[in-house]
């Protein structure tokens, strides 16, 4: 089973990019719309998580389309608003422990944004965006994180909050869910995995 991590393993991703926008006084969805409407910022991104533009540049950059003075650790104030997801943390980990290999493929700049122990106690493997030069969802990246878990594309599910990543990933033969809340995904890890992941249900005397 491959993962997305950032809003599927964390609270969602555009919650903390709101958050992030009240702070400097921005419409909560100036970052979303941005993304979605502009195509130099999506590039921007691209490039970001491609490892093809420095994190200094991209803060440079997305720091003047946002209208703001300071863009030091801009990418950091961004992302801070992202908690861990226990529920879904634990899931991952049941699945793992069920015998069922892992991995994650995420859009990022660099593996040192993560909880290195954390990451080796969820994940056979691992597929940071930067790190392999191609992003989620160009078939590529699938067929890699597939490679690296010996595991056919067919018989992979992968999981992830955006549609877009989720039909890059059926394009490649891969089962798809779209996270959006917990209790539906973990329920759908069960149905395709067979292993019980969320608490035992109580019965009565």
């Amino acid at each position: 089973m491959l993962f997305d991590f950032g809003g599927v393993l964390t609270t969602p991703v555009w919650d903390s990019f709101a958050a992030f926008c009240r702070k400097q006084g921005l419409d909560p969805g100036a970052i979303k719309d941005m993304f979605r409407n502009d195509p130099g910022a999506l590039a921007d991104l691209r490039g970001l998580e491609t490892g093809d533009l420095s994190e200094d540049e991209f803060e440079r950059r997305f720091g003047a389309r946002l209208g703001l003075e300071d863009h030091e650790h801009l990418i950091d104030s961004m992302f801070e608003g992202m908690r861990p997801l226990e529920t879904m943390v634990a899931a991952v980990r049941g699945v793992r422990a069920g015998g069922t290999a892992t991995g994650l493929v995420s859009n990022s700049w660099s593996v040192d944004h993560y909880d290195r122990e954390l990451l080796a106690e969820l994940f056979d493997d691992t597929v940071i965006s930067a790190e392999v030069g191609m992003h989620k969802p160009q078939p590529e990246i699938y067929l890699l994180a597939a490679q690296r878990l010996r595991v056919e594309p067919a018989a992979c599910v992968f999981v992830d909050d955006l549609r877009e990543n989720c039909e890059g990933a059926e394009a490649v033969g891969m089962t798809a869910i779209r996270h959006r809340e917990p209790g539906p995904t973990i329920a759908a890890l069960e149905q395709v995995s067979g292993i019980r992941l969320g608490p035992p249900s109580s019965s009565g005397s």
